[in-house]
């Protein structure tokens, strides 16, 4: 079934991958950030860790809705048949502190070289609950998830 095939590929991608290229609204304008992320084990929240006094956090505060994306290339020819990349969209979700203690404990293992900032208190764990990702892979093939 190709959902379940598209589903495999999109797991593979966000357990590959450590980086994500975080897009906000700054002002009016498309804002983007490198970012470690991770996410829920259903696929249905992603995190990332950011001080509080980044532009991306305020910009996260004043418009909640983002876009990510997460990319398998090797900056190579072959990519434009073998890469693979997935759209995120989603919301800004705030959690509750059992949540939230759960989750900085799931973060830190994926991202131990991240434990001491994550743990500090200028830093915010951030929650996106995912509305859908859009997988692009062989180039052309473009296949909306929801989870």
């Amino acid at each position: 079934m190709p959902n379940e095939d598209a589903w495999a590929t999109l797991r593979e991608l966000v357990r590959t991958q450590d980086l994500a290229v975080l897009g906000t609204d700054g002002d009016g304008h498309p804002y983007t950030s490198l970012v470690a992320f991770d996410t829920t084990e259903d696929l249905r929240g992603i995190l990332f860790a950011t001080s509080r006094e980044t532009r991306k956090y305020r910009n996260l505060r004043g418009n909640p809705r983002v876009s990510l994306l997460i990319d398998n290339r090797s900056h190579s020819v072959a990519d434009f048949q073998r890469a693979a990349a997935v759209t995120v969209q989603g919301t800004l979700c705030p959690m509750e502190s059992p949540e939230e203690e759960k989750l900085r404990d799931h973060f830190q293992r994926r991202h131990p070289h991240l434990r001491e900032f994550v743990g500090s208190v200028d830093c915010a764990l951030v929650k996106i609950k995912v509305d859908r990702y859009f997988l692009v892979r062989r180039f052309q093939e473009v296949l909306e998830l929801v989870p």
